[in-house]
């Protein structure tokens, strides 16, 4: 890359900043996990006029039981690019091989790179304990950019950040080493039917890979209509205990027993150290 071309990218990302928008970019292993962890939230930031995004970190060329390799790269591509659609963001897979993804340096500066061209106030990524290989190192990678952003040593092709973001993970139900702690909590309710919209272009998953490795196949509806009435049934669940408190702190006691669907996220302590101010001015749905 010239230095003008470098010098183009870093005046984009400041003309951007001051125009006010919080820039997000949440990282999945695969093409719709972002949307299973974050789709409301991406939402509701797309509906307010603030810039999201998701990168997947593979093609998802393993995940199906009956396709693979390239030709599933692709439909996973141009699924993950419908769901990006529907919720009015942007939506990038990068081409690793599914199942095989190891914390290297060369994905690392991948990580690092997509951070910095997006010019993100904050970071959303899986913690580094799952039961698949894939999530647990895309949370490690996450990590291990959490500094290097503000490095221009390091990746000097693309422009240092002048300011760590603020790196948050994804809700999981994982207890070992420690469980989910949700630090912010977002209700979705009147953007749910757009992040099930998301999930439905996510065919190849939501409707056959899924269903199949769970044992459940048969169940799915063959009509696109009754399928998705399906979808909805087995992604309706309600924020459990300790979801509901840190609702109980962001919304307010009332509003919060009213609250059906939310996604939570757990501040990473690698990145910028946030406080309550700048997560309400960060989330301003929270305000």
């Amino acid at each position: 890359m010239t230095r003008i071309a470098v010098l183009v990218l870093g005046l984009a990302g400041l003309t951007m900043a001051q125009e006010g928008k919080i820039r997000i970019i949440a990282f999945g292993a695969h093409p719709d996990d972002c949307d299973s962890r974050a789709g409301g939230t991406a939402a509701k930031f797309a509906a307010m006029g603030h810039a999201f995004k998701f990168v997947s970190v593979t093609n998802g060329d393993a995940g199906h039981q009956s396709e693979g390799g390239g030709a599933l790269a692709m439909r996973r591509r141009k699924e993950a690019r419908e769901a990006g659609r529907r919720l009015g963001i942007e939506y990038e897979t990068l081409d690793n091989h599914d199942g095989e993804l190891l914390p290297t340096l060369e994905v690392r500066h991948q990580i690092i790179r997509k951070i910095r061209e997006w010019n993100a106030d904050v970071v959303m990524a899986p913690r580094p304990n799952d039961y698949h290989p894939d999530h647990r190192y895309t949370g490690i990678l996450v990590q291990d950019a959490a500094y290097m952003v503000v490095v221009p040593n390091v990746c000097p092709d693309t422009p240092a950040l002048r300011k760590n973001p603020v790196f948050l993970y994804f809700q999981d139900g994982f207890q070992k080493p420690a469980p989910f702690r949700p630090d912010i909590a977002v209700a979705i309710d009147d953007v749910l039917e757009k992040k099930l919209d998301a999930l439905d272009a996510h065919t190849s998953q939501m409707y056959e890979w899924l269903p199949w490795v769970d044992g459940r196949f048969e169940e799915v509806p063959k009509d696109p209509v009754e399928r998705r009435k399906w979808l909805a049934r087995n992604r309706g669940r309600g924020p459990g205990a300790e979801i509901r408190k840190a609702l109980e702190k962001w919304y307010g006691p009332a509003r919060a027993a009213q609250v059906k669907a939310a996604e939570a996220f757990e501040i990473c302590e690698y990145g910028r150290r946030p406080t309550e101010a700048d997560i309400r001015r960060l989330f301003p749905m929270l305000r």
